[in-house]
């Protein structure tokens, strides 16, 4: 007890910085890649790319031994920093566990003659699928991930639909991480698996309506999802039918939906800007299909169906979209039904029997409206919070008695309620239990609108433990992503109290590219307008500097996938502003990557970021910024990288040149870790309790970083 007790003396004495470089000094050297000479030229341009090597020529099959010895030497090297860390690491991921309630389960939900729901058993990494009869009887087990996981290094149950009888259940796991989906059909009375539709399935699998045939989508050898397809049960699967093949546009995704009222069949494409929709009768799902309307660049359309009408969310007129309505039998004639505005970002639709629900986005905040079919005032469903996320919840029925909602906030857990719209009242069916305990009233939230530098405000939620002093003596976590028109929200996390409780503030920057402000929010940070978003963080960082909450050296940033790139982008532009980066699976390879059109997601990625095989303008903004591209001489702040080794979105080699470029080029002694999942993909590890072992080695990294474990 007395070492102990001097140890901490002293090392409250030493300064952070003292404590960080001698925990690096005790390490062993870092792993460094080998330089191996390869070059290309584009647009008159050389690219030098010694590092090219590290991507296995027989991917997505890796086996290169130096690939593989490169990876296993990087992440032994995490292993020997984490070694000395393991009470923190063990520390943290005890509270983290804590807060989870080990049988927890959700609120069941009704669907036709049944009631389902999920459960976790306690000490269980994966959950358990029930049904049981609404008129009562015993509960069912329908699927059981615990034992699906068993002697697997990953598992990922990708959908589960049952079938209109009740009978059957198409089932889509991923056993590796490579989002390649097997679809079998189950026999929910036997528990018995019938026939293998697929193994390379993906999306979400949808019944004939006589439950006699599934329909399903595949990806190709590119990890594409390519055609939609029918298999009638008992038929071999390798006669399945395809009842559509994207051809027009190898960047376009293909994918299967169903309509609210069950009549309908749609089947969508399109990329990031341009879709377009078919529907077929569930009915008679190999008659042919229907196009709603023919895709035109840049215009996004998405349908749902009901009273034999098509409700339709467009973007054709009004840059925030409109909600629109065509019959049936002429599907491309389009009426208002609520015009476009500027204030109000409409996002999608559900047509129930009695009503339109209607999702859209408020001076960045979600609201849920009612509309009835008969033309009258369109209804809100009242949130009082001034800060939140909500959303409809699961509802499978046509004619639910009541709609299941979720909401939470940066103080509030995850709340599930039933809103009745004749009553006009929400009923709190489940709230988020804590089992550690959880005291709302000692936290608080705030939005702030801080001014980039080109004068548009960007919104920042912060919370925080009642307290902490504006004085920029207390450090900041800050988080973004900032792409693909994804909006963070603003909710609860449990595993972020472990940063609040240690005197952390919390901050989510909501930049240009995610579509928290509106459709434009999103565009405003794309293509070649990328840079805002990049602009936006940096200047976030620095608007909370000057409101209190940090100072530079003091705030530890995350983002990961394009949020990833965001992270790589700052470290190079502004890497005094850092005290500790996580930067998750990064797409750090840009120009490469953008380069490279048979990769999966290159093609459907022009429309975001430019082509550059064609574009020589896009060539050259993309690697303007490229972080792999822009890595300098000079100092970096300590670095945690992340990847999976199957991971089909950001290929592991991104950041693994990435940090192996760093290594080579940055003049400081700062800690710079690649860890590799090498069994998982682009979520990192599956179990929810080897998840959360992650969050805790994430949160000890940031900790012991900014000098402030324990």
């Amino acid at each position: 007890m007395r070492f102990l007790l001097l140890a901490a003396l002293i090392a409250a004495a030493v300064p952070a910085t003292a404590q960080k470089a001698s925990m690096t000094d005790q390490l062993p050297p870092p792993p460094k890649a080998d330089q191996r000479p390869y070059s290309y030229t584009r647009h008159g341009e050389t690219i030098q790319d010694p590092w090219h090597w590290l991507r296995d020529e027989g991917y997505p099959k890796v086996d290169d031994k130096d690939v593989l010895d490169y990876l296993k030497a990087e992440n032994a090297y995490f292993e020997a920093w984490k070694k000395p860390h393991e009470p923190l690491v063990e520390t943290i991921f005890q509270e983290l566990k804590g807060r989870q309630k080990e049988d927890d389960s959700s609120v069941p939900v009704k669907d036709g003659d049944y009631l389902y729901w999920w459960a976790f058993q306690p000490g269980a990494q994966y959950r358990q699928w029930y049904r049981k009869p609404v008129a009562g009887g015993a509960d069912q087990l329908i699927l059981d991930e615990v034992k699906e996981a068993e002697g697997k290094e990953y598992f990922r149950l990708g959908a589960m639909q049952v079938s209109p009888n009740g009978k059957l259940a198409a089932i889509l796991a991923d056993d590796d991480g490579s989002e390649r989906f097997k679809l079998k059909i189950r026999d929910l009375a036997t528990g018995k698996d019938l026939e293998t539709v697929t193994a390379v399935g993906i999306g979400s699998p949808v019944w004939s309506a006589d439950s006699k045939a599934v329909l399903f989508t595949e990806v190709n050898d590119n990890w594409r999802s390519y055609r939609a397809r029918y298999h009638r049960l008992g038929d071999d699967p390798r006669n399945a039918r395809t009842i559509y093949e994207e051809t027009q546009d190898k960047g376009f995704s293909v994918g299967l939906g169903k309509s609210q009222d069950k009549s309908l069949i749609f089947v969508s494409t399109g990329d990031n800007r341009t879709s377009e929709v078919r529907f077929v009768s569930a009915a008679d799902p190999l008659q042919p299909l229907t196009l709603i309307s023919p895709r035109k660049e840049n215009r996004l359309y998405e349908a749902d169906a009901a009273h034999g009408k098509l409700w339709i969310v467009t973007n054709d007129d009004h840059i925030n979209f409109r909600l629109a309505s065509a019959d049936i039998a002429r599907p491309g004639d389009w009426h208002d039904v609520i015009k476009g505005s500027d204030r109000t970002y409409i996002r999608g639709v559900s047509a129930f029997r009695n009503e339109l629900v209607v999702t859209v986005r408020e001076d960045g905040l979600d609201q849920l409206l009612l509309k009835d079919y008969r033309g009258g005032p369109i209804g809100r469903v009242p949130f009082k919070e001034a800060s939140y996320s909500a959303g409809l919840g699961s509802n499978p029925e046509f004619d639910p008695a009541a709609y299941r909602l979720s909401y939470s906030s940066m103080v509030t857990p995850g709340t599930v309620y039933d809103y009745d719209p004749k009553s006009k009242t929400l009923v709190t069916l489940k709230v988020q239990e804590i089992p550690s305990g959880y005291d709302p009233s000692q936290y608080v939230t705030e939005r702030l609108m801080i001014p980039a530098r080109d004068g548009k405000k960007v919104p920042v939620s912060i919370v925080y433990k009642k307290g902490y002093k504006k004085d920029g003596s207390q450090p900041l976590f800050l988080y973004a992503y900032g792409a693909y028109g994804y909006a963070i929200p603003p909710s609860f996390s449990s595993a972020r109290l472990s940063l609040l409780d240690r005197g952390f503030a919390y901050a989510i920057a909501h930049i240009r590219g995610g579509d928290d402000l509106g459709y434009g929010w999103y565009l405003d940070g794309t293509a070649k307008n990328r840079w805002n978003t990049f602009h936006d963080f940096v200047d976030a960082a620095k608007g909370l500097n000057a409101a209190g909450f940090a100072r530079p050296g003091r705030i530890a940033i995350q983002g990961g996938s394009a949020g990833g790139k965001l992270m790589g982008v700052v470290v190079n532009t502004d890497p005094k502003l850092w005290g500790a980066v996580i930067a998750d699976v990064p797409f750090v390879d840009v120009v490469n990557t953008m380069l490279d059109d048979t990769l999966p997601l290159t093609p459907g990625e022009w429309p975001v970021w430019g082509n550059p095989i064609t574009d020589p303008a896009a060539f050259k903004l993309l690697k303007s910024y490229s972080p792999y591209d822009n890595v300098t001489a000079q100092a970096y702040p300590p670095m945690l990288v992340t990847a999976g080794l199957n991971d089909p979105r950001v290929t592991y080699w991104e950041p693994a040149k990435w940090v192996a470029r760093l290594r080579a080029t940055k003049t400081d002694s700062n800690l710079l870790m690649l860890k590799t999942n090498m069994g998982a993909g682009h979520g990192g590890k599956s179990g929810r309790w080897d998840s959360l072992k992650e969050v805790a080695e994430d949160y000890t990294f940031v900790l012991t970083q900014l000098g402030v474990a324990k």
